[in-house]
């Protein structure tokens, strides 16, 4: 006995079927997709809506309701030292917990050791390299006291590398604390300018040689650099593109030796201590 062979009419039955089920599902999704979009379009006329808003600012600041306004104040980094409320699992122990904690007391450490250091510094080039010898040989504890600061510096940067692959890892940068890892980032940038700018400070060859890569490599940036893309476009030269803005001329010398020591010793480490309140309140 032959098996009956399936009818051509049946096959066209289910093929239209499955199309007509297909181009449902389609039509759904792209009505939802329409309804998201027409959410965020309204979102963005109304930027206290939009989720970079949120992140930033997690409350309402709407003043008609008085939780509101409270949660506005409670909430304020400007207005509190620390934290209203902090969540428990916030600050529940681990192995990788204390990267972030590290980090700032090494910067504690760093800050300490380097007002210290500023007494038997001076900025010239005349003096630099004397001095960080004059410290390490006749001031007692002098060796001591400039290999605290240079091996805090080393891990400070190993300590902020590990706590954002840790961020990475368990997903910490997800909704709502993208605001929270984007300051961390800016974090990060300014740990590797500090150590960057802390190079040339001794004024030895390490430091000149380091400092004279690291602004060759400016003098290609995008935009900024005489040598990078639409640079020359914009009129960028090598007497005032970032290159010449970094070292206050076109050589490593007595001017970038200055323009380091006030970065290291007062621009970046302002910026860095708003940045980290804000990091820690978040």
């Amino acid at each position: 006995m032959q098996p009956e062979r399936p009818n051509n009419d049946d096959k066209v039955a289910g093929k239209s079927s499955t199309g007509v089920v297909l181009l449902d599902k389609a039509r759904d999704q792209g009505l939802a997709l329409k309804d998201r979009a027409l959410e965020e379009a309204k979102a963005y006329k109304d930027p206290q809506q939009t989720q970079l808003w949120k992140s930033i600012f997690r409350v309402s600041h709407d003043r008609s309701d008085p939780r509101n306004r409270s949660l506005a104040i409670l909430s304020n980094v400007f207005l509190h030292l620390h934290p209203a409320k902090i969540n428990r699992d916030a600050v529940r122990y681990g192995f990788t917990w204390g990267m972030g904690g590290i980090t700032f007391y090494l910067f504690i450490v760093l800050t300490f050791t380097g007002v210290l250091l500023m007494f038997y510094y001076h900025p010239t080039k005349i003096q630099a390299f004397r001095d960080i010898l004059y410290l390490e040989h006749d001031v007692p504890f002098g060796k001591l006291l400039r290999n605290m600061h240079r091996w805090a510096a080393h891990l400070m940067v190993i300590t902020t590398w590990l706590h954002m692959f840790r961020v990475v890892l368990t997903g910490s940068y997800k909704r709502p604390r993208e605001f929270n890892w984007c300051v961390g980032v800016v974090l990060l940038v300014l740990t590797l300018l500090l150590s960057f700018t802390g190079y040339l400070l001794p004024d030895d060859q390490l430091g000149f040689w380091a400092v004279t890569v690291g602004t060759n490599m400016a003098r290609a940036t995008p935009l900024l650099g005489s040598e990078g893309p639409f640079g020359p476009q914009l009129g960028m030269t090598p007497f005032n593109d970032v290159r010449f803005g970094l070292l206050g001329g076109s050589i490593v010398d007595s001017n970038a030796l200055l323009r380091s020591y006030i970065w290291h010793c007062i621009g970046i480490p302002l910026v860095a201590s708003i940045f980290m309140a804000v990091h820690f309140w978040r």
